[in-house]
């Protein structure tokens, strides 16, 4: 006997998907491609392949992936500590985790750049020390870092809930370490997680653009972002310069978020092989 399902039927639940990533995803990413073949070849791959415009290519990826790698360790740590401890406040810190889901971007890059300038707080510490946070490549790390975080934890959080300790204590009892205990049963366990945590703050880092602007100095070949470099352009109305660089980025960032899938597929396949 067929069971019937509360909402519709899959043909029409299909169809509204579909319509819906159509108006918002799909036809707005067409039409960046369609918007830059207004270039010719020579002239697309002119732009595409500017020395600064491939400069804002490597610190846009480069940022992203040491922000996303950061909060894969520490979002961790955060998350096991909000599920595995009780402590006074600990209601607040777990609050605090979403600030930079609600806080504008423009406000967190006033407030890092304030902080971590030669006078800020933080930064009149470092910078005597030789270390320069702001107007740097530093900087634009840390930004991602700070807008990134959430990404980690939320993922991760459920996840570590959702395990019970019993293997772990059966780990112990067996005579094995805390760190082999956490390596060989508790991480492989979150492995998927933590890459589905690390693919959301990549992407999310690479088009970040307001809290960034600020701290990095935007410096041509040092510190300017790709996300600047076409808002550049479309306030030179070169519309055509901006979607070609958005092109190439969008292209770029899919190839690198296909492979993680495909990687955490490959990891969930093998754990379930081995369950």
């Amino acid at each position: 006997m067929t069971k019937r399902s509360i909402i519709p039927g899959f043909r029409i639940t299909l169809g509204l998907s579909l319509f819906y990533l159509s108006i918002l995803v799909f036809i707005p990413l067409a039409i960046i491609f369609i918007k830059s073949f207004e270039l010719t070849a020579a002239e697309f791959w002119s732009t595409v392949t500017n020395p600064r415009v491939v400069a804002s290519y490597r610190v846009s990826l480069v940022t992203a992936f040491s922000a996303a790698l950061i909060n894969t360790v520490f979002g961790l740590i955060v998350a096991w500590v909000l599920v595995r401890y009780s402590f006074p406040g600990k209601k607040i810190l777990d609050a605090i985790v979403d600030i930079p889901f609600a806080l504008p971007t423009a406000v967190a890059g006033i407030a890092l750049t304030a902080l971590y300038a030669k006078n800020g707080w933080i930064g009149s510490w470092l910078e005597p020390l030789g270390i320069k946070v702001a107007y740097s490549p530093l900087g634009i790390i840390v930004a991602l870092t700070f807008i990134g975080i959430p990404f980690v934890v939320r993922t991760v959080q459920p996840v570590i809930e959702d395990m019970e300790n019993d293997i772990e204590e059966a780990a112990v009892m067996l005579g094995a370490y805390r760190f082999r205990t956490f390596f060989q049963v508790v991480l492989p366990t979150l492995y998927p997680a933590l890459l589905t945590g690390f693919t959301l703050a990549f992407a999310r880092g690479i088009g970040e653009y307001g809290s960034v602007v600020f701290i990095s100095g935007n410096m041509p070949l040092v510190t300017e972002i790709s996300p600047l470099l076409i808002m550049t352009k479309l306030e030179q109305y070169d519309y055509a310069g901006a979607t070609a660089i958005a092109a190439v980025m969008l292209i770029v960032s899919f190839i690198l978020l296909l492979l993680t899938n495909l990687l955490q597929w490959r990891m969930s396949r093998r754990m379930s092989a081995n369950s």
